[in-house]
């Protein structure tokens, strides 16, 4: 029975080595190593205790002078962890997939030094989203709060990271870090969105945000929000294509409201209520309502009696 079972293993094992080789024209398939999606989560946790090390640093009690060798000796873990696998997702490029090795290693050097430049930036973006956060939310406690446990903050903070790599046209790598943290937050960012200054997701799950939309600056968006396509029908022929929308400066947006279409531009100082489903542009300074929801109450006849009033209204 046991030797049954391993001729069985072997003849799988055979099945999925032959299928990958032919999927990689025969090469070696050690020669095809995809990024390690570990060591690129490992690496947003060492780009947050770069960020903010007074809450994710040394868990030590070191000197202020000893802080500043700690997050030089993170920089170089993130610059080695990502030039690596920087490199292996090169070969999904269309411009470097065909290069040596030693090209794509040099390519990945350079884009790995350039990501670790945009640190500064990303943190001064990420201060205006704290304040945000603790200017729109009286549940805030104080900062530190928003930084250790918002969802919505943390979708922020990797979006950031993310959308930096996707600037510099890298594969696979912003998207593995923005579905990981769709995953632990279930706020979905796809990391080609541009967002400004002074955003807040207050709550959070559901939000989903599409690649190409545009995002000003003092936006706040709650939970259930879809900044989203019209349709995918054309699937890989919209690729490239505006299909998301546009988000003026100081606009709200209410729980479980849609917003579709590339053309759509939600103007200035828009607030748009809840359960609103948008399609066409907004003028700037509006504020819209869906009035077709009809609330009802009712007695419970088996314990009220039929006399008791009721009421019945539109919203």
């Amino acid at each position: 029975m046991a030797e049954a079972m391993d001729e069985r293993i072997q003849k799988i094992v055979q099945d999925i080595i032959t299928d990958v080789e032919q999927e990689h024209k025969g090469s070696r398939i050690t020669g095809h190593r995809q990024p390690d999606r570990e060591v690129i989560i490992d690496v947003i946790h060492a780009i947050q205790a770069v960020l903010f090390p007074a809450h994710f640093g040394s868990k030590r009690d070191i000197s202020d002078f000893a802080v500043k060798y700690e997050i030089g000796g993170l920089l170089e873990q993130i610059y080695t962890s990502l030039s690596m696998q920087i490199l292996r997702a090169l070969r999904h490029h269309p411009v470097y997939q065909n290069e040596s090795k030693a090209v794509r290693r040099e390519k990945a050097n350079e884009l790995a030094a350039q990501f670790i430049e945009k640190l500064p930036t990303i943190r001064a973006y990420l201060k205006t989203d704290i304040q945000a956060a603790y200017d729109g939310d009286p549940a805030a406690f104080n900062k530190d709060e928003i930084i250790f446990s918002y969802p919505g903050f943390y979708a922020i903070v990797v979006n950031r990271i993310a959308h930096e790599l996707y600037l510099l046209d890298i594969p696979l790598i912003p998207r593995i870090m923005s579905e990981y943290v769709h995953g632990k937050t279930g706020i979905d960012i796809h990391p080609g969105a541009a967002i400004g200054k002074y955003f807040f997701i207050d709550h959070g799950t559901g939000v989903v945000i599409g690649e190409t939309t545009t995002i000003g600056d003092h936006v706040k968006l709650y939970q259930g929000v879809t900044l989203g396509g019209l349709s995918t029908r054309a699937g890989q022929g919209l690729s490239g294509v505006k299909r998301h929308p546009t988000i003026r400066d100081n606009v709200t947006i209410y729980s479980n409201a849609s917003v579709l279409g590339g053309d759509t531009v939600i103007g200035e100082g828009c607030v748009i209520g809840g359960n609103c489903f948008i399609t066409r542009s907004i003028p700037a300074h509006m504020r819209v309502s869906n009035p077709s929801f009809h609330l009802e109450m009712r007695p419970d006849e088996s314990v009220l009696g039929s006399s008791t009033e009721y009421w019945s209204y539109e919203i």
